[in-house]
């Protein structure tokens, strides 16, 4: 592993939460670090749940000039892992060892196929580990 990181979709969403500042700043923070070192990384799943929430839970849904930007200058860049039989594959292979849920399961696939070494979350146990990556939760 290398020091490529994960970000999971709850970091790209508090980065909108204007209701607890301390959250949308790390996120920023973490989102821009991903951005001008190259070495953040989401998935196409990160990018269909980020789109869920912004559209169906922010408290006023995001516009379609706001996603385009959003898509544009955020996701597009950090979009390394994309959809294919072997990340389904891996994720079946963590869901039976580790007993996780499916959709953390293709998270965690995720950022194992880009050789993360870190997934940024608070979805997960902070300090676990699903082989040589390791989770942390920025916000504790």
């Amino acid at each position: 592993m290398n020091d490529r990181f994960f970000l999971d979709t709850n970091i790209l969403v508090y980065s909108f939460d204007q209701s607890t500042s301390r959250k949308t700043d790390e996120a920023d923070r973490l989102i821009n670090q991903g951005l001008t070192t190259g070495k953040g990384v989401i998935s196409y799943q990160v990018v269909q749940e980020f789109f869920n929430v912004a559209y169906r839970r922010f408290p006023e849904p995001m516009h379609l000039e706001e996603a385009e930007q959003f898509l544009t200058s955020v996701l597009r860049p950090l979009w390394t892992v994309h959809s294919s039989p072997a990340l389904f594959f891996r994720a079946l292979q963590i869901l039976e060892r580790f007993h996780v849920q499916w959709y953390d399961a293709l998270i965690v696939a995720g950022a194992l196929e880009a050789k993360c070494g870190i997934l940024y979350s608070e979805d997960f146990q902070n300090g676990q580990k699903f082989d040589d990556l390791e989770i942390r939760n920025p916000f504790l």
